[in-house]
C-alpha cells in the first residue's frame, strides 16, 4: 500500500487517482496515520438505481400477496447492500 502525506497528495492527486484506478492501494496520511484510502468506484450510479428499482418492484409484488423467491427480510437486506 502506498502511504502518502496529505500535503504531498494535494500536489499529486491526479497521479494518485490513476494509480488507485489501476488497482494500487493508496492511503493518504495525516501526521503519519492513514486517514483515507483512494479506491475506484466499481459500479455506476445508474446500475445502483436499476438494482434499487428492481428491489422495490419485488417488494410491491410481495405486498400484493404474490410469492417471491426468498422472504421479506432477505429482500430488504439486499436493498441495504
Amino acid at each position: 500500500m502506498l502511504n502518502i502525506p496529505l500535503a504531498e497528495a494535494k500536489n499529486r492527486l491526479s497521479e494518485l487517482i490513476l494509480r488507485a484506478e489501476g488497482g494500487e492501494d493508496v492511503a493518504i496520511t495525516k501526521r503519519g496515520k492513514p486517514m483515507v484510502r483512494l479506491v475506484p468506484i466499481t459500479e455506476t450510479v445508474q446500475d445502483r438505481r436499476t438494482e434499487i428499482a428492481e428491489i422495490f418492484q419485488r417488494l410491491r409484488l410481495l405486498s400484493r400477496g404474490m410469492r417471491l423467491e426468498g422472504d421479506l427480510k432477505t429482500i430488504a437486506r439486499e436493498g441495504l447492500d
